[in-house]
C-alpha cells in the first residue's frame, strides 16, 4: 500500500517550505541587549561572551543606530558603573552611567526603536544582589522596592520608553507602576522579568557586568525545578500593571515560555541569555555546529514556544540577515 497521506509534499522545494512556515522570526520580534560602561573611550571586548562588548558612550550610540537600521525592534540597556556602594547610589544618580546611556540612545534613535532599561540594583551595589541587604545581610524587599520605584523614574526621565525590573522582588510591578505614574510617566511601560530562575546559565553575564556578587540568588530567583509557581508569578505582575512579561532564561525553559503565552493577556518575552549565547559560539568555534543555521534554530524555537519577542546578542546580526 502507497501511504494515503504524504506530509513531505509541503516541504519539496524552499518555496513550498516558506509558503506553509507556521513561526516566522523578523528583526521586530528581536531585542537587543547592550552593555555600556563608564570611564572607557573604546569597546570592552567580553571573553566569555565572543563578539559582544562594553560599549563607551559614542560606541554605544553607533551600535544603537546600526541595530535600529537593521530593524531590531528593540534595546535592553545594563550600566556598568566605576564605583559601587550597598544600596547602588550609582542606579538613581541622573548622572550615573546607565541613565546618560539612555539618554544617548533616545538622542540616537528617537522612537525608532523601544529603548529599555535594566531597572535593578545588581550593577550597581559592591555585594551584587538585585536590592539593598537588611542587619543579616539578607536581601531586604520592602526597602529594595523603594529604591527600584526611585530608579524607574529616573530613567524614564532619561528616555527609557520601557523600564525593566528584573529583581524578582515581591510587589516591584506594582510599586515601579504607581511611582512612574506619580511622577507623570504614565506612558512609560513596564517589561516585567516575570519569571526569572536562580539558573547557572548567568555566568558570562557576571563577567559583563563586572558583577560583584557574593553568594547566590536563590532566596528571590525562582527555582529551577517550579513550573506552577510561575503561573502565580505571573497572575501578580499582570494584577499589578505588567504591560508584558518576560521568562529567562529561554532555551532551558520553553515548556515555561509555552505556559505563560498560554496565560498571559500582554506581550511575551523571553531572554537568550550569556550563557545560551556562550555555549553556541563556543560550539561554532570548534566546527562542531554550523552557527548561522544554530543561532536561526534556537530564536525560531523560542518563538515557536510562544515568545513574541526575544532578547538575544544576535539581534541586530540576525536582523541584518532576514531584510
Amino acid at each position: 500500500m502507497f501511504p494515503t497521506q504524504r506530509p513531505r509534499r509541503l516541504r519539496t522545494t524552499p518555496a513550498m517550505r516558506r509558503l506553509v512556515a507556521e513561526t516566522e522570526v523578523r528583526p521586530r520580534n528581536l531585542i537587543l541587549p547592550m552593555f555600556v560602561r563608564e570611564g572607557v573611550t573604546e569597546p570592552v571586548p567580553i571573553a566569555s561572551m565572543p563578539g559582544v562588548v562594553q560599549h563607551s558612550r559614542d560606541s554605544l550610540r553607533k551600535a544603537a543606530a546600526e541595530a535600529v537600521a537593521a530593524g531590531v525592534g528593540g534595546l535592553m540597556l545594563f550600566g556598568v558603573p566605576e564605583h559601587y556602594d550597598a544600596v547602588g547610589s550609582a542606579g538613581v544618580d541622573p548622572d550615573g552611567v546607565l541613565n546618560v546611556a539612555l539618554a544617548d540612545v533616545r538622542a540616537e534613535v528617537g522612537d525608532d526603536a523601544v529603548i529599555m532599561s535594566d531597572c535593578c540594583l545588581d550593577e550597581f551595589t559592591d555585594h551584587g544582589h538585585c536590592g539593598v541587604l537588611d542587619e543579616s545581610g539578607a536581601v531586604d524587599n520592602d526597602a529594595t522596592l523603594a529604591v527600584y520605584a526611585e530608579m524607574a523614574v529616573a530613567q524614564a526621565e532619561a528616555g527609557a520608553h520601557m523600564v525593566g525590573p528584573s529583581g524578582m522582588m515581591d510587589g516591584q510591578v506594582g510599586v515601579i507602576r504607581e511611582a512612574l505614574d506619580g511622577a507623570g510617566h504614565t506612558d512609560t511601560g513596564i517589561l516585567a522579568y516575570t519569571v526569572k530562575y536562580a539558573s547557572a546559565f548567568y555566568g558570562p553575564f557576571r563577567e559583563a557586568v563586572n558583577s560583584q556578587l557574593k553568594g547566590d540568588r536563590k532566596t528571590y530567583q525562582q527555582d529551577p525545578p517550579n513550573a506552577r509557581e510561575a503561573l502565580r508569578e505571573l497572575a501578580l505582575d499582570l494584577e499589578e500593571g505588567a504591560d508584558a512579561v518576560m521568562v529567562k532564561p529561554a532555551m532551558s525553559y520553553l515548556d515555561i515560555v509555552r505556559v505563560v503565552a498560554d496565560n498571559a493577556d500582554v506581550p511575551v518575552a523571553a531572554y537568550q541569555i550569556s550563557g545560551e549565547y556562550a555555549m553556541v559560539e563556543a560550539a561554532a568555534a570548534n566546527g562542531w555546529l554550523d552557527r548561522d543555521r544554530t543561532i536561526l534554530e534556537t530564536l525560531t524555537g523560542i518563538r515557536r514556544a510562544g515568545a513574541d519577542l526575544v532578547l538575544t546578542y544576535w539581534a541586530t546580526e540576525v536582523a541584518t540577515r532576514l531584510t
